[in-house]
C-alpha cells in the first residue's frame, strides 16, 4: 500500500475507527452516555476535517481502483458526516428520557455512515454492493432501537424483510451485469456495454440485469412502487432515527445510482431513461396526494420523503434524456447533487423539531400536538415554520433552489422528461397544502391543556441552528454550492 492507497481510504479507516473508539469508552466507563456521545459528535467533526484536507490531493485511488477518491467522493463523504454529526446533535435529548443508549446508538449510526462513504467511492460491482449491505445492516437496527415499542419493532421487522429481498435482487442484477460484460470494474463495464451502443441489439441477459438493477435501487430510494417500507419504518422509529433514514439511506442510494447508472451503465442510458421517467412520475405524485390525507407528521414527513425522492430523480431523467456531452446532461447529475445536499439540512431540521415536541415519553405527533407551537415555543415555531416552507420549495430558501435546478435541468434536456418538470411543479403547489397546514396549526390553533414543553438541550439547539442556517444561505448564496457539484459531476463525465 502506497501514500496514495493511505489518502484515498483516510477518511474511510478514520470513520471506522471512531466508532471502535465509541465502543472503547463505553466499554471501559460504561453508562456514561455523554461522554460516548460527545466524542462520536466531537470525532465526526474531526474527520470531516481530514475529508476536507485530502480533498486538495484528489483524484486517488486503492485496491486497484476498486475505490477511488474524487471530488464527487468528496463532497458525498462531507455530507455524509454532516447527517451524522446532526443526528447525533438531535438525539441525545429524545434518547435519554426513554433511556435508551446513546454509546450503542452512536457506534451504530457511525458504522452505517461508514457504509454510506464506502458506496460514494466505489468504483467495483462488489465493493459497492458491500458498501451498500454495510449501509442498511446497521439501518435495521437503528429502525428497531426502541426494542420495547411494537412500532418500532414492526417497522424494523417490514424494512429488514424488503430490504433483504432487495438487497438479493440488487445482487442478481450484479450478477447479469458481470456475466454480460465480463468484469466487475465499473470502467470496465462502462466500456464493454460501448458495443452495446453502437447498435448491437440489448441482450436478454442484460436487459434482465438492468431490470433487477433498477428494482433493487428504487427500493433503497423509497420510489413508487417500491416504498411499502417507509411510512411503517419512519414512523414506528425513534424520531432521530427517522430523520436520519430519510436522509442516509436516500442519499447514500443515489450515490449508488451515480457510480453504477452514470458510471458504469451510460452507454445504455437510452435502454433505462423510460423507466426512470416513469419512477419519477410516480413517486412524486404518489407521495404528495398520500401525505395531502396524513394527520401525523412523522408520516406526512414519510410520505413527503418519498415525493422528494421523485424531484431527485428528475435530475437523474433530465441526465439520461440528455445527449451525451451536452450541458443539460451535467445540469442534470449537478441537480441530483444539490438537491441532496439542500434536502439533507432542511428535512432533518423539521425532524429534529418533531423530536423536541416528543421529548416526553408518550408524545405523539399529531397535529394537534403542534398546535399553539408558534406562541408557546416561538423559535421552534419559527424555524419548523422555515423548514417547511423550504420543503415545499418557496423562495429564498434552499428547497425553492434546488426543485428549481431540477426543473430548469429537466426542461433543458427536453422531450418526454420536460414534461417532468410541468409534473414537479403541479406536485410542488400540492405539497404546499400539507406542509402549510402544519403552519396553520402552529400559529392558528389553540395548544392543547397539558402541551408537552419543547426540548431546549444545547446539542439540539446547535443542530437546528446549523440546519436553518445551512438552509437560508443555501437558498441565498448558491454559486459556492453550484461550483462544488460542478466539479463533482465532472469526476462522473
Amino acid at each position: 500500500m502506497n501514500a496514495g492507497d493511505v489518502t484515498a481510504i483516510l477518511p474511510l479507516a478514520a470513520t471506522w475507527g471512531l466508532a471502535f473508539l465509541v465502543i472503547l469508552v463505553d466499554v471501559i466507563v460504561p453508562g456514561r452516555d455523554r461522554l460516548a456521545s460527545g466524542i462520536a459528535t466531537l470525532g465526526a467533526l474531526v474527520v470531516m476535517g481530514i475529508t476536507a484536507a485530502v480533498a486538495t490531493q484528489v483524484p486517488q485511488q486503492a485496491f486497484g481502483g476498486a475505490y477511488v477518491l474524487d471530488q464527487l467522493t468528496v463532497l458525498l463523504d462531507l455530507l455524509f458526516l454532516s447527517i451524522a454529526v446532526l443526528t447525533l446533535l438531535y438525539a441525545p435529548d429524545y434518547l435519554r428520557p426513554r433511556r435508551l443508549p446513546l454509546a450503542e446508538f452512536s457506534a451504530t449510526l457511525l458504522f452505517a455512515i461508514s457504509g454510506a462513504m464506502l458506496v460514494s467511492a466505489a468504483r467495483d460491482l462488489l465493493v459497492l454492493f458491500l458498501g451498500l449491505e454495510l449501509l442498511v445492516l446497521p439501518g435495521y437496527l437503528l429502525a428497531g432501537f426502541a426494542k420495547r415499542d411494537g412500532l418500532s419493532t414492526e417497522g424494523a421487522i417490514k424494512y429488514f424483510l424488503l430490504g433483504s429481498f432487495s438487497s438479493a435482487v440488487f445482487l442478481f442484477g450484479l450478477a447479469y451485469v458481470w456475466g454480460v460484460t465480463g468484469t466487475t470494474n465499473v470502467s470496465g463495464v462502462s466500456s464493454a456495454l460501448q458495443a452495446v451502443a453502437a447498435g448491437h441489439p440489448l441482450s436478454p441477459g442484460l436487459a434482465m440485469g438492468l431490470a433487477f438493477l433498477m428494482s433493487g435501487v428504487a427500493f433503497k430510494v423509497a420510489a413508487v412502487p417500491f416504498h411499502y417500507w417507509t411510512p411503517d419504518a419512519y414512523q414506528g422509529s425513534p424520531t432521530p432515527v427517522t430523520g436520519y433514514l430519510s436522509v442516509g439511506p436516500k442519499v447514500a442510494a443515489f450515490a449508488l445510482i451515480l457510480r453504477l447508472f452514470v458510471g458504469a451503465l451510460a452507454p445504455v442510458k437510452a435502454d433505462w431513461v423510460a423507466a426512470v421517467v416513469i419512477l419519477a412520475a410516480l413517486t412524486m405524485t404518489l407521495g404528495n396526494l398520500v401525505a395531502l390525507t396524513q394527520t401525523n407528521v412523522k408520516r406526512m414527513l414519510a410520505y413527503s420523503s418519498i415525493a422528494h425522492t421523485g424531484y431527485i430523480l428528475v435530475g437523474l431523467a433530465a441526465y439520461a434524456g440528455a445527449a451525451p456531452g451536452s450541458e443539460a446532461e451535467a445540469r442534470g447529475l449537478q441537480g441530483i447533487l444539490i438537491y441532496a445536499v439542500a434536502y439533507t439540512f432542511m428535512n432533518l431540521g423539521a425532524f429534529a423539531v418533531v423530536a423536541a415536541l416528543q421529548r416526553r415519553p408518550g408524545v405523539t405527533s399529531d397535529l394537534q400536538t403542534f398546535a399553539g407551537l408558534g406562541r408557546r415555543a416561538p423559535l421552534a415555531g419559527l424555524l419548523m415554520t422555515l423548514f417547511l416552507i423550504s420543503l415545499t420549495g418557496i423562495p429564498p430558501t434552499a428547497g425553492f433552489f434546488a426543485k428549481a435546478y431540477v426543473i430548469l435541468a429537466a426542461i433543458q434536456a427536453g422531450g418526454i422528461v420536460a414534461w417532468l418538470a410541468v409534473l414537479a411543479v403541479l406536485n410542488a403547489a400540492a405539497a404546499a397544502f400539507y406542509y402549510l397546514r402544519v403552519v396553520v396549526y402552529m400559529y392558528m390553533r389553540e395548544a392543547p391543556e397539558a402541551a408537552p414543553p419543547v426540548a431546549r438541550g444545547f446539542e439540539l439547539q446547535a443542530g437546528l441552528a446549523i440546519a436553518a442556517v445551512a438552509t437560508i444561505v443555501i437558498g441565498l448564496f448558491p454559486n459556492s454550492l453550484i461550483a462544488i457539484a460542478e466539479a463533482a459531476a465532472k469526476a462522473l463525465l
